[in-house]
């Protein structure tokens, strides 16, 4: 009779522990990239009346183990890393993986995990969560090139960075040329190119038709000022024979280095209609500073400058664990290794099965309503049957007593 009391009170206590988590998954309902949790129920010992007694040849049959039960014990409390639906902000700090890996934090000292990808940028540009802990990855150097294989660091947006300009050296052209043209006819085009300052030029180059079949005579101007020049021989086919590839220096810059430009022509064509060669390419930029921010699905910010170029700033770090379940929860959506989850796998978004990135949009809390109201029915249901075999054993016990009476 005190067994069937004992077991009562393990359920009870054990029905109290499975609505706590319950009650937690409920109130974290609308919690960003909140991670549900299960409680598994499982008897604890039992005491044997008689054991099993194994059949006799020609005799008796086997007789079963005869063992009472003394009650139950919970056997894990699982945190279910399904995934959670994705919901859009438009705000470009916001993140969120689809996939299985976490984002990695820190406040200085100590490394966390998340999936909650709310983050900001603080007064010093680093991109922080709502508690200041600053988003790990790897920075660029100064060409915009990621090495992921490095340590992490914190990740920085340079507000108010500035790029250097970039003096042209190549320009490259494609088009046609007319092949019907009379000699001494021009076609003449024209593309804006920069000194080592930064300052545009006017670069002309100009097309004149030759008395030699198939031939066209280039010359160079910066600015109104000659240059360089040279002759393209194309073959019956139209296309380039020779003089594929020129050169065209000016020295005369005011306060900049000389211009040496590489010029590619090999994509003319020389055929018969209308002129249409242009300058396609040229590789020189004058100085811009940092006017946004963009974030791919791999994780890398790139700067995109006033001068039009674009330069790769950041990568966003992610881990994956070979048992995120045995992850410790630590509050405010972070988590922290134990001695079940397994070391970090730490690398790039969209690699190792990680996930990519989602921008401008967070994870869900994963939490099923529909699920978390029938599971606190039936715990209900348990903790009252519980209940009530605590009861009834009582009254067996007063019953019991008023024998002597």
């Amino acid at each position: 009779m005190m067994r069937s009391l004992f077991s009562g009170v393990s359920g009870l206590k054990n029905h109290q522990t499975r609505m706590d988590v319950i009650g937690n998954n409920i109130a974290n309902v609308n919690t960003v990239a909140f991670k549900s949790g299960r409680v598994n129920f499982e008897d604890i010992l039992s005491q044997t009346v008689e054991g099993a007694r194994s059949p006799q040849t020609g005799g008796m049959g086997g007789v079963n183990p005869k063992q009472v039960g003394l009650g139950m014990g919970i056997s894990s409390i699982d945190t279910l890393f399904t995934p959670g639906s994705l919901q859009s902000t438009d705000n470009p700090t916001d993140f969120a993986v689809q996939g299985e890996g976490f984002f990695i934090v820190s406040d200085g000292s100590q490394v966390y995990y998340t999936r909650d990808g709310a983050f900001k940028t603080s007064a010093d540009g680093a991109l922080v969560n709502s508690n200041g802990f600053r988003l790990q990855g790897w920075m660029a150097d100064a060409d915009g090139n990621i090495d992921s294989t490095q340590a992490l660091q914190n990740i920085t947006i340079p507000v108010g960075a500035q790029m250097k300009p970039k003096a042209t050296t190549e320009i490259a052209f494609e088009g046609n040329l007319d092949a019907n043209a009379a000699d001494s006819s021009q076609w003449i085009t024209s593309v804006q190119v920069y000194d080592s300052l930064g300052n545009p030029h006017n670069l002309t180059i100009t097309f004149t038709k030759t008395a030699t079949a198939n031939e066209w005579g280039w010359a160079a101007d910066l600015d109104g000022i000659s240059g360089d020049s040279g002759a393209i021989e194309f073959n019956p086919d139209g296309t380039v024979f020779s003089g594929g590839t020129g050169m065209a220096s000016f020295t005369s810059i005011p306060g900049a280095d000389s211009i040496g430009l590489s010029i590619d022509f090999s994509q003319l064509t020389q055929f018969g209609g209308n002129p249409t060669a242009y300058i396609s390419f040229q590789d020189g930029y004058e100085a811009g500073s940092l006017d946004m921010v963009s974030t791919d699905s791999g994780g890398v910010l790139t700067g995109i400058f006033t001068n039009g170029q674009s330069k790769a700033l950041a990568q966003i770090a992610l881990a994956t664990f070979s048992n995120p379940g045995g992850l410790l929860k630590e509050g405010g959506n972070l988590y922290q290794i134990s001695n079940n989850s397994g070391l970090p796998n730490i690398g790039t978004a969209s690699s190792g099965g990680r996930g990519s990135i989602a921008v401008g949009a967070l994870e869900m809390s994963n939490v099923d309503l529909a699920q978390e109201f029938t599971n606190m029915i039936v715990t209900q249901r348990g903790f009252q049957a519980n209940s009530r075999v605590i009861t009834t054993s009582d009254e067996m016990l007063q019953d019991l007593i008023n024998i002597k009476r």
